[in-house]
């Protein structure tokens, strides 16, 4: 027993009210939601939510694909908007700022990870939403009229980066910077594969061509050909199905970001890799492992990695980083109500390349 015999409900817990929009069990269906989020402690930032992108984590996690949902889910972690109050101690922010906060509410700040600017690695991480709170309460995500949060995980937006179109850096784009920078994919020269041309693989080619890469994008779908040599700056184009294609390419790669998160064969993909060449996947697949064969490895020394995120400090160099390159993401601006229609199309992989929610002029507060 926790101490707590009588359950508060949500709105009841904190108080400040807050609306959002809850999926309230695993059918995954968002619907208009009441809660509250704590008082603005002395090292908290408040923000008014004005944007959110949707992830396939937030479809996933509304589903209980994973199963560790805890419903109800108020998901969104692509959240950015404008301070409204900031707590006592609070030293980089105020009234006014651009912030932004991404997959984290918070980690344990002493561990080896921590202390190296590592807190995605944190063992005792919080998510931003479908979390646990150090007193106790379930963290809730951006599909939501405000967010409070510890200004450590907060990160500046740069002002020449719309809010729109640079929610989704907080996620998809933090989540492939990252690798390119940890497994040294980021010299220029280096030639790169994009596996899957979504919400992070669209991101993953223009960091990496920013950063003066070669890049192939390999994909199942040669729609998307165009789209990734003309808009997206790709140099060349593969379909992953295309045996002489994928032949044809057999040893060029230094290495590839995965960002598919279905079953899918990684065989193909250690064949385009050179010696040394390193696999990294970044894509998260509902449940079923993925098959790895053992040939290739040995016999060219090659490495399959994962990747997750990004520590703060690094997100908020990416988003420098951005600024600097004119770097944002692709969108499409949705409605609040919009949402689950959303979920649909992106289960389809039916947007170019990311939905961002306008919660600052569509999210009513239901009172």
């Amino acid at each position: 027993m926790e101490g707590k015999l009588i359950a508060k409900l949500p709105e009841e817990e904190h108080p400040q009210i807050t609306f959002g929009w809850a999926a309230k069990d695993q059918s995954g269906v968002l619907s208009p939601f009441k809660f509250s989020r704590r008082a603005t402690g002395e090292n908290d930032v408040k923000f008014k939510v004005l944007y959110c992108g949707i992830c396939h984590g937030d479809l996933h996690m509304s589903k209980n694909d994973f199963g560790f949902s805890t419903f109800p889910v108020v998901p969104g972690h692509e959240i950015v908007g404008v301070v409204t109050e900031v707590g006592d101690k609070v030293e980089k922010f105020k009234v006014g700022d651009r912030v932004g906060v991404g997959c984290f509410a918070g980690s344990c700040r002493s561990c080896d990870y921590c202390k190296n600017d590592l807190e995605n690695y944190c063992s005792e991480m919080i998510f931003i939403f479908n979390g646990k709170y150090y007193d106790g309460t379930t963290t809730h995500g951006g599909f939501s009229d405000i967010m409070v949060t510890d200004e450590h995980f907060i990160v500046r937006i740069p002002d020449s980066v719309p809010l729109d179109a640079g929610a989704p850096l907080l996620c998809a784009g933090i989540t492939v910077y990252s690798p390119l920078r940890y497994y040294g994919l980021d010299k220029p020269g280096t030639h790169l594969g994009v596996v899957g041309l979504g919400g992070l693989g669209h991101m993953a080619v223009k960091f990496a061509k920013a950063m003066g890469v070669k890049v192939t994008v390999i994909s199942t779908s040669p729609n998307k050909k165009q789209e990734a040599i003309e808009s997206l700056g790709a140099d060349s184009f593969l379909i992953s199905h295309d045996q002489d294609q994928m032949q044809g390419a057999i040893g060029t790669l230094d290495g590839i970001i995965d960002t598919v998160s279905a079953v899918h064969p990684l065989l193909p993909l250690l064949g385009l890799l050179k010696s040394h060449g390193k696999l990294v996947l970044v894509g998260i697949p509902e449940s079923k492992p993925l098959e790895l064969p053992v040939f290739p490895l040995l016999f060219g020394r090659k490495i399959v990695a994962g990747s997750i995120a990004g520590g703060m400090k690094e997100t908020q160099e990416m988003f420098d980083f951005a600024a600097k390159h004119n770097i944002t993401a692709d969108i499409e601006v949705i409605p609040m109500d919009y949402v689950n229609t959303a979920f649909e199309r992106l289960l389809k992989a039916d947007v170019k390349y990311r939905f961002v929610i306008d919660i600052g002029n569509t999210l009513k507060s239901h009172h």
